[in-house]
């Protein structure tokens, strides 16, 4: 099974674990991005696993390319060009102190693409799946064209494609991301999305009769009122939902729940103790994305997705380094946490 995903990796510069910006004068230097974490994801579980994405040819933006190679991604599609690696700074939060993401990525290489980069007919030959996500046409420039193009390519190669809004009001405003994202889901076989970007960007929301505000709870029923207009106006395939409720920087609980036109399945809940909170989506992201490749029953499919995304909140970096034994020990109830020996 071969997925291509789409997108721009950066350079992350964070202070040392709790450290607050330039609290002393060391940063830890990794990458990532969301696209780039999804086929990191992939390649760990043993698909194959496509990168694209523009880079510089100097040394940074070979190490970034270096980076996804040493965890078995395939970076030959990757455009060679432009002057700037994108960078984001981040600052992890604790107790009532949030996390801080600072962007420095404009005029970064993939901001600068064109069109005429990307061959999307060779690029998707043998391809079975596409997954980009919103943050790459927020970047500007000719991105939204190229998605669209990457889109129409997809559809005309019969490869399934999944699209995670990913909304970063840093980037670009609502108005602005629902314009451009409603241009692109028409080509969606699975959306990936939450409550709240469901309202926002597409005006589709939950009843209010199936929600209790003083909770912050929503039963399961909304949830399927929300998939069902979704699937209505847009005529989707697959929801997924992702849920998540917030205890303090470090402590959340999460759950997911997959609508497949018929059914919605809903995940158990795992309430988790963070390390790093960054990719714990593209984590949930990738572990559908390969459930539902090698056939795995809807249910089964987002306990997968949901189990990778609750063991990424306990891994440094973007990427998720853990295993498919790892998920399916955690997403078949084997959460004892003892060690293993």
């Amino acid at each position: 099974m071969k997925v291509v995903t789409f997108g721009e990796l950066m350079l992350r510069l964070a202070p040392n674990g709790y450290y607050r910006f330039f609290q002393n004068d060391q940063m830890q230097a990794t990458f990532g991005g969301g696209e780039a974490n999804v086929a990191v994801s992939l390649a760990g579980f043993g698909l194959d696993s496509t990168y694209v994405t523009k880079l510089p040819t100097h040394a940074i933006g070979q190490a970034a390319v270096d980076s996804l190679r040493a965890f078995g991604v395939d970076t030959s599609k990757v455009i060679r060009g432009g002057d700037r690696v994108g960078i984001y700074f981040l600052e992890k939060g604790y107790s009532q102190r949030a996390s801080v993401c600072i962007y420095d990525r404009a005029h970064s290489a993939i901001a600068q693409a064109n069109p005429e980069d990307f061959d999307w007919n060779r690029i998707f030959d043998g391809a079975d799946w596409f997954h980009f996500a919103g943050i790459t046409p927020a970047l500007g420039g000719a991105l939204l064209e190229i998605c669209l193009d990457a889109c129409k390519a997809a559809k005309e190669k019969g490869v399934k494609i999944s699209f995670d809004p990913n909304y970063r009001a840093k980037l670009w405003s609502l108005e602005h991301a629902s314009e451009a994202m409603r241009k692109l889901l028409p080509y969606v076989d699975l959306l990936i999305v939450n409550e709240q970007q469901a309202q926002e960007l597409f005006g589709v929301s939950i009843p209010a009769s199936e929600r209790n505000d003083a909770t912050d709870e929503t039963t399961d029923e909304g949830y399927r009122v929300l998939c069902e207009t979704f699937r209505t106006r847009y005529a989707i395939p697959k929801i997924a939902l992702t849920e998540r409720r917030t205890f303090s920087a470090e402590e959340n609980r999460i759950c997911g729940k997959l609508y497949d036109g018929t059914t919605l399945y809903t995940s158990k809940q795992y309430r988790v103790h963070i390390i790093d909170r960054v990719g714990g989506g593209d984590a949930f992201d990738a572990g559908l994305i390969y459930a539902l490749l090698i056939g795995k029953e809807p249910q089964q499919a987002i306990e997968f997705a949901v189990a990778a995304s609750a063991l990424k909140h306990s891994v440094e970096g973007d990427y998720n380094r853990v295993s498919v034994n790892e998920v399916e020990k955690l997403a078949g109830g084997d959460d004892s946490s003892r060690v293993q020996r």
